[in-house]
């Protein structure tokens, strides 16, 4: 068994989407008033899904972090630029880690968001 899909609950549907929308550059497959559905070029699933009414209960978001590889420390360094531009909160400022260049930022909801590359 192989995972390939990424649910998050979300308070407000519209704004997720928009954020992920923009995040992605993709529009989501499936965009309903509380589930929304992008196909991610890799091939995953990311689902977004109203957190009302959600059995069981959802609780509440960053234990865990969305991870986004990239090639490049240039690439870590202007994808940051570029999220900050665009009013995304940056929580965690770009660093050196103990595995390499990264930061974290968060979305709407507060899950959070690692992007890195790989250096060490």
């Amino acid at each position: 068994m192989t995972p390939s899909y990424i649910l998050l609950y979300v308070a407000d549907m519209a704004a997720s989407r928009a954020f992920y929308d923009a995040l992605f550059g993709l529009d989501a497959v499936e965009a309903a008033p509380t589930f929304s559905l992008y196909v991610l070029p890799n091939g995953w699933k990311f689902g977004l899904w109203t957190k009302d009414g959600v059995i069981p209960a959802a609780t509440a978001p960053g234990g865990s972090e969305i991870g986004f590889p990239l090639g490049t420390d240039a690439e870590v360094d202007a994808t940051a630029e570029s999220w900050a531009a665009r009013g995304v909160e940056i929580i965690q400022p770009l660093a050196e880690a103990d595995f390499g260049r990264t930061f974290t930022a968060v979305d709407p909801d507060g899950h959070r968001l690692r992007v890195f590359h790989v250096s060490r």
